[in-house]
């Protein structure tokens, strides 16, 4: 089933035609109306005259996180706030997250994305989608929820957490699809089965999973236990959300990336010179139709490759592969993206604490976990009522990073000099998932 064939089965020299346009009309905006980018583009030496066919897309410099952070929060919007009408954000410490605005349009524009994307997985206005994504500043659960609601679906806002409640909802509510990061169905497969529920004997058939890495291998187990269809979503908050690209029931061999709103390019992540589909690169986004928030060559640091070969399903659209890494030290866990240097911004606000520290990421019992080791102080170690001291450093530190950044973590204090010192960069993340 195809959502909109008008879009998703174009001629590819139709649908090249529609995305040159889309991308003069956009790279003239953003020079128009957002100072970073004129300025980015002038000190390149380009000018929006300069596209003349799509390869001319490579001329212009690419947009980085670190340029969003630095023109936080509302530097890189291509509107005026009046019409802006909903505000997305990343984590971040120090009012330094990535923050994403949408006008009206761009909201029916996602809606429709991923009402493709349910398509694509086989439903209908007839299913009763779950989502357990969570709700909120990040993207993943509204933007699932107004897709199944532009398909006719009927929702249940569940977000994430409350296990045994979900258990209970799904076998009651009878809903026929599920939304969520693919450990989690995995988790709630376990927790289901400690219930003594027969998770096989719900009405689930299809489950549409993203927001973190994951294999064939999870894949497989996940349809084992659920007895489910397992579904690749992908989506990045920058770019819109959960819906730039999706797997369709056909293939299941590579995600379809909806061209007719994104750009989509693969670099070496170290040159920056632009590889031929088929060979793995860093995923490099353009957007062609968003009005609140445009980016030009924005710098994913996912590491994916591209599929051009026709899929059995119709869509003319390319794909992409499974993101297979990172090209920096972002560290998704349980859907949120954590960068060490926020973790370490939240413990030099900590007194009795040293900057050396050490990230341990571990799966178990199919969720995440991440074990914060941080050195104490010479002087806290040698306080004489230490043991209480070092309990309340432990606290403020969960706590901290919990408000900050969304994670739970495991802290452990350790005796002064005791972790390995590194030259250059420090090797501080020890990430012991098997994906």
């Amino acid at each position: 089933m195809i959502y909109n064939e008008d879009f998703e089965t174009l001629p590819r020299e139709v649908l090249e035609t529609l995305q040159l346009k889309r991308l003069k009309q956009t790279v003239q905006r953003v020079y128009h109306t957002v100072g970073f980018y004129r300025r980015l583009f002038d000190e390149a030496g380009v000018t929006p005259d300069d596209i003349k066919t799509l390869d001319d897309l490579k001329k212009f410099p690419f947009t980085t996180k670190q340029h969003l952070r630095d023109n936080y929060p509302f530097g890189m919007f291509a509107v005026p706030m009046s019409s802006v009408v909903r505000l997305h954000a990343s984590s971040g410490t120090t009012g330094r997250s990535v923050v994403v605005g949408y006008t009206k349009r761009d909201i029916d524009t996602w809606s429709e994305l991923v009402a493709r994307c349910l398509v694509a997985a086989g439903l209908t206005k007839n299913d009763i989608i779950h989502n357990a994504y969570g709700y909120g500043l990040f993207t993943g659960g509204l933007g699932l929820h107004y897709g199944a609601e532009r398909l006719g679906a009927s929702v249940i806002p569940m977000s994430g957490g409350n296990t045994r409640r979900q258990i209970t909802i799904l076998q009651d509510f009878g809903p026929t699809a599920i939304c969520c990061t693919p450990s989690y169905a995995l988790n709630l497969a376990e927790e289901g089965k400690a219930m003594g529920v027969d998770m096989k004997a719900l009405k689930l058939r299809v489950g549409i999973f993203g927001a973190e890495p994951w294999s064939d291998r999870m894949r497989q187990e996940i349809e084992n236990v659920l007895e489910i269809k397992a579904l690749n979503i992908f989506g990045l908050s920058e770019i819109m959300g959960p819906g730039v690209a999706m797997e369709c029931l056909e293939g299941r061999n590579g995600m379809h990336i909806f061209e007719d709103h994104f750009l989509v390019e693969t670099i070496n992540p170290e040159t920056g010179e632009v590889l031929p589909p088929g060979e793995p690169g860093e995923l490099v986004f353009t957007t062609v139709t968003k009005e609140a928030f445009p980016l030009i060559r924005y710098r994913t640091r996912d590491l994916s490759r591209l599929f051009t070969e026709p899929c059995r399903c119709g869509r003319t659209l390319h794909r992409m592969d499974r993101i297979t890494g990172r090209s920096d030290d972002m560290l998704i866990i349980r859907g949120v993206n954590v960068f060490p240097s926020q973790i370490e911004a939240v413990l030099l606000e900590v007194t009795g604490v040293e900057p050396h520290y050490h990230l341990i990421v571990e799966r178990a019992d199919n969720l995440d976990t991440l074990e914060i080791q941080v050195e104490v102080s010479e002087q806290i170690f040698a306080d004489s009522d230490e043991i209480k001291v070092l309990q309340n450093i432990e606290r403020r530190i969960v706590k901290d990073i919990k408000d900050y950044l969304g994670v739970t973590a495991k802290v452990k204090l350790v005796e002064p000099k005791t972790l390995e010192r590194f030259e250059g960069k420090a090797s501080r993340v020890q990430d012991k998932r098997k994906i």
